[in-house]
């Protein structure tokens, strides 16, 4: 599932067109769904109208809402609820929610927040991104969680590979989607069942492949692979992701576009080293 970037005009006009072909593509190249409205989507720039359009963009590009998982990340519980009765309104098939993230929330009110979501109907998949957030879903709220009814999955972004097993061990039924590009094959190997993609916005081909081999634990294609790619899946752990990202895809010839402010354009020392990476990696073959 690639979390897809958002394009936008020069005037920073959403280009929904341009964004309807490009969910087209990532589903005709291997994908197997988008999720909009991200972090990568630049949600938190967007209007309300905006964010809607996306939503409905996304579906009726991907011809099957079960292939789009919006995300619907807000300050407040009520509205994040009213985000995911969009989605499903909207025909999406699960959306994708970050804990509270206007303060250090506690354990019972993440543990509110997230039932208070799933209210509204559809498959809620947790997004575990401590660093942004302040909150950390750690292996033990996620079994309450589970165990509440509230989530049926988690996007584990903390980086910390060893939590897998954790998770595995006490909720079970819980599925584990890699969150960061540059830990896929660690946690492909240590039982993973999907991904939710950055870098494949811009090399959907070379993703989709190195996924595939990861989970099967073909190793003898899954290793290689992603030793070429690291030096570019590393960026979506990084502060600039987004930008790093809709680079290669300009590069690649995908419709990437400026970001948003406060997002401001690379570094001419970081834009150097994206370019580099992203012009190796499509002489190789890998796009």
């Amino acid at each position: 599932m690639v979390a897809t970037a958002l394009p936008l005009r020069e005037d920073l006009s959403v280009d929904y067109d341009a964004y309807a072909e490009h969910v087209r593509w990532l589903i005709d190249s291997g994908c197997d769904g988008v999720v909009p409205n991200g972090s990568l989507g630049e949600y938190q720039t967007l209007t309300d109208e905006e964010r809607t359009r996306v939503v409905a963009t996304a579906v009726e590009a991907a011809g099957d809402g079960a292939r789009v998982m919006p995300g619907v990340a807000a300050y407040g519980s009520a509205e994040s609820r009213r985000w995911a009765e969009q989605a499903a309104e909207a025909g999406a098939g699960s959306v994708l929610l970050l804990p509270p993230n206007a303060y250090r929330a506690e354990a019972a009110a993440v543990r509110a927040h997230y039932a208070e979501v799933a209210r509204a109907g559809l498959p809620v998949v947790a997004y575990n991104n401590p660093y942004d957030t302040k909150v950390d879903l750690v292996p033990g709220l996620l079994a309450q969680l589970h165990g509440d009814g509230s989530i049926v999955a988690v996007k584990e972004f903390s980086g910390d590979v060893r939590r897998a097993y954790e998770i595995a061990e006490l909720a079970p039924g819980l599925d584990l989607l890699i969150g960061a590009d540059d830990v896929l094959l660690e946690l492909a190997v240590a039982g993973a069942v999907g991904w939710i993609a950055g870098y494949p916005n811009a090399l959907p081909q070379a993703g989709a492949k190195l996924f595939h081999a990861a989970v099967a634990g073909d190793l003898e294609t899954a290793l290689p692979l992603y030793r070429a790619l690291h030096p570019l899946l590393r960026w979506d752990s990084k502060t600039e992701f987004v930008q790093a990202i809709k680079l290669s895809m300009d590069i690649a010839g995908r419709p990437g576009g400026p970001t948003r402010p406060p997002r401001l354009p690379l570094a001419p020392e970081i834009a150097s080293a994206v370019r580099a990476a992203t012009e190796k990696a499509i002489a190789e073959g890998l796009n």
